[in-house]
Parts: C-alpha cells; structure tokens; sequence
C-alpha cells in the first residue's frame, strides 16, 4: 500500500514540475499571450510575464530534487498567489458571456493548484508509525 501511495506522489510531482516547467516555457515562446492579462495597475508587465516565467521553470525542476522540493513548492504557491490577479483581470476583460462564465469558473483551480503543489511537495514529511504512513 504505502509503495503505491509513494508511487502515486512520484508521478504527481512529475506531472506538477512539466506542467510548470512547460507553462513557464511559454512565457518565453508566447510573452503576448500573458502581457495581454496582466493588470494594468502592475509596472513592467514584460519583466514581470519573464520573471514569472523563470520562477515557474525554476519551480517546476525544482520539485523532482528532494532537496530543494518544499522549497520549489512553497516559491510555486507563492507565485499561484501573486499571479492570480492575472486571472481576475482576465475575467474582467472576457467580452462574452461564455468566456465570462468559462474564466469565472476557471478561479478556483488556481487554490486547487496551489494544494495539489502542497498536499504533494510541500507538506512535511509523516512521523514514522503515524495514520499518514501506515498501511
């Protein structure tokens, strides 16, 4: 039991580090796609789209390494948080009803992200013998 559970958390890191290492990549290929959803009131929105970016593949490799694992998760839940007016800003610049109504219900997968990165990589590590690891 405890072998498919460690299994099952190997594979969410792997696919949590490509989803951000990939996400950030696109901030490079793609920075457009991002200044166009950045809230107005923020200085240097191309700084920011590439600094973000950075922070996201940064992150993303940092979580396969056990070493700088919590540290990656929590710089990640940090940055879900700071870029999350990103989000809202996009919801309030939709034009339709439908990507209105599609953005609004895209809000709350950024918290869902942010504990799926915690419950994951960031959490501490179970005491030996406690209900979290035994089987």
């Amino acid at each position: 039991m405890e072998e498919s559970r460690s299994g099952r958390t190997t594979a969410s890191r792997a696919v949590l580090s490509a989803l951000f290492v990939a996400a950030g990549v696109l901030h490079f290929v793609a920075p457009g796609a991002y200044l166009g959803v950045m809230p107005p009131w923020l200085p240097h929105p191309r700084a920011l789209v590439l600094l973000s970016g950075a922070c996201e593949v940064a992150g993303g490799l940092g979580l396969l390494h056990p070493r700088t694992r919590r540290a990656a998760a929590w710089g990640l839940i940090l940055l879900l948080l700071a870029v999350w007016p990103a989000n809202f800003q996009m919801w309030f610049d939709a034009r339709s009803p439908a990507a209105q109504a599609l953005l609004l219900l895209r809000l709350p997968l950024q918290p869902l992200l942010m504990w799926w990165v915690w419950r994951t990589c960031a959490r501490p590590a179970p005491a030996l013998g406690s209900p979290r690891t035994a089987s």
